[in-house]
């Protein structure tokens, strides 16, 4: 049963890391208006360097991918810490807002990592 749970809460996490990638190249969710100006300043910075977004978008993207199947959470977890960190220092520090969002994800990712660790195991030997 926690195996089953786990496949679709991670196929769920999965797939909003994969839109959030793929938004990142098509741009179809539209940007909310009142967005706070330390966000918008963050957002105008990162888009200074050319292939930041672009790069943080296939992590996202490839990310997504590789934890929705059973054999790949691993990978995927390892992909996909970098990019979260990014995000939940973004709603931590920056914009509160999506917090009790992020914090459900942060969960998801622990449960993912603790459940992979035998996988693990030998990067720490």
């Amino acid at each position: 049963m926690a195996k089953k749970v786990l496949f679709v809460v991670s196929a769920l996490f999965g797939l909003m890391f994969i839109n959030a990638g793929l938004n990142k190249f098509y741009n179809y969710m539209p940007v909310p208006e009142d967005l706070p100006t330390e966000l918008v300043n963050d957002m105008m910075a990162m888009s200074e360097i050319i292939w930041l977004t672009p790069l943080v978008a296939v992590a996202e993207i490839l990310g997504g991918l590789l934890i929705i199947f059973p054999k790949t959470r691993a990978l995927g977890s390892l992909v996909i810490l970098p990019v979260f960190v990014g995000v939940l220092l973004t709603n931590t520090v920056v914009e509160t807002s999506g917090l009790p969002l992020v914090l459900v994800l942060l969960a998801i990712l622990i449960w993912i990592l603790v459940s992979e660790k035998a996988k693990f195991k030998p990067l720490f030997r």
